[in-house]
């Protein structure tokens, strides 16, 4: 097939899945098309990268606004300052602002009137622009959709983003999306429309995991799984208190990780190294960690935002062992050389918020809690070998998941609740309102009643 046609082909398909979604609402607001493309933007390439100016391996940073807004703020603050003491500050402050226009994205999810099936729609339609494309792009473009090893030749499959390990990260993304989809669909399959939606998903789910093996991502593979488990253990009979059983050992685990690892050097690879099907080393980054560890930054502060990988600090790491490489493969020490030991605390506090208020809706929309538990899992799981904080599709997913989770925007009113001079229920928690409803459609209806006053005249 000529590779404009298969282009072309793909283009039908995108306009036909947009038009034609099952899950699409008629309601839908366009103002999502603007996270939509963003979020596209940050999960493959930069404009100029698709415009063919140069292929390099892009690197997006963003940090959201979540729950504990303070911490947040406080982070996202601590990163325009950092501009300061930059080596590069007009750089910094240019990145910077880049990244303020994920913040503004998730705010307009957060803003939709049903914020669930806004984050629905966002993932839905990056999955539905990517995915595909990137198939058309390793089959038919192998200039793009391909990269080749500089010393030994061999080929990567990158599809629609800069290298195989962020293909592997956009399938994670995609996997987790439609394994949790058609899991809270699942009840409901009987319906035609929900056939529809399941067979869409099901189509997804076999696309990305194809693609996930084409880009031989182990760490992505094993956090998928991992992410997988988390899901099912959480829509099982009794999730919630299964689940509950590790409310308090994952933190602590992550914890001691970081201490071990970032605070007394202690090398974990050789433990967790045959978990991700890697050698000792983990593919060569144990000695990647030591050469940037070993480099002047202040701890305190570090280099500033988005400041470590330019200058001669970034002549100095390619002049070494650690090869020609622009990030640290590692999330925690990622932040650590940008903004120091305040970042790194500042990102820590930002996890236990997430993970205290997904585990306060897990209680109460498990359907949402499970997919926010699932997210949080793997991100702080994915950080270990690759660099996914304050940035990339899983980090996005995470912070728009904290909408829905606050307070009952995720969830199905009552037409009650949404028929004029009932705002008052806008303010009941979900169990209490079906509990109404209930309590409402157990009275004897209009019939009845008229048959029982016949009998008494």
């Amino acid at each position: 097939m000529p590779p404009s046609l298969a282009l072309f082909l793909w283009l039908v398909v995108l306009v036909m899945l947009l038009r034609y979604d099952p899950a699409r609402r008629p309601d839908t607001s366009p103002g999502l098309w603007i996270p939509v493309l963003w979020v596209s933007i940050v999960a493959s390439r930069l404009p100029s990268q698709w415009l063919g100016v140069r292929q390099m391996a892009a690197q997006a940073y963003d940090e959201g606004n979540s729950l504990d807004r303070i911490i947040f703020s406080v982070l996202i603050v601590m990163a325009i300052v950092s501009v300061v003491w930059s080596d590069f500050p007009l750089v910094a402050f240019k990145r910077w602002f880049r990244d303020l226009g994920l913040y503004l994205g998730i705010l307009i999810v957060w803003s939709d009137s049903r914020p669930l099936e806004a984050v629905r729609t966002v993932l839905r339609r990056l999955c539905f622009l990517l995915i595909p494309l990137s198939i058309v792009l390793y089959k038919y473009y192998p200039d793009t959709g391909r990269q080749y090893d500089l010393w030994t030749g061999q080929p990567s499959y990158v599809g629609a983003t800069t290298s195989k390990n962020m293909l592997g990260l956009l399938c994670l993304a995609s996997g987790l999306f439609f394994v949790w989809d058609t899991m809270t669909r699942w009840r409901d399959r009987s319906e035609p429309r929900a056939q529809r939606i399941l067979l869409v998903n099901v189509a997804f789910i076999g696309m990305t995991i194809w693609l996930l093996t084409l880009a031989h991502s182990a760490t992505s593979s094993a956090c998928l799984t991992l992410g997988c488990v988390v899901l099912a253990a959480a829509h099982g009979k009794g999730g919630s208190r299964r689940l509950a059983l590790f409310m308090l050992p994952v933190p602590v685990a992550i914890c001691l990780y970081a201490v071990l690892s970032l605070g007394f050097g202690v090398d974990l690879g050789a433990t967790f190294a045959p978990v991700l099907g890697r050698d000792a080393t983990l593919t060569g980054r144990t000695q990647i960690w030591n050469t940037l560890i070993a480099m002047q930054t202040s701890p305190l502060v570090g280099a500033g935002y988005e400041s470590f990988w330019m200058g001669s600090r970034l002549q100095r790491v390619w002049a070494s062992d650690a090869g020609m490489i622009n990030e640290a493969h590692n999330g925690y020490l990622q932040v650590y050389l940008n903004l120091g030991a305040m970042g790194l605390l500042l990102l820590f506090s930002v996890l236990i918020g997430t993970y205290w208020r997904i585990w306060k809706g897990l209680r109460a929309f498990p359907a949402i809690g499970s997919f926010g538990l699932a997210l949080w899992t793997v991100l702080v799981v994915y950080n270990v070998t690759e660099a996914a904080f304050l940035g990339g599709v899983l980090w996005t997913a995470l912070l728009m998941m904290m909408g829905p989770l606050e307070g009952h925007g995720g969830q199905q009113q009552p037409a009650a609740a949404k028929a004029p001079g009932h705002s008052k229920w806008r303010h009941l928690k979900p169990r209490v309102a079906a509990v109404s409803v209930t309590s409402l459609s157990s009275r004897p209806s209009t019939p009845m009643l008229l048959s029982a006053r016949r009998r008494k005249l």
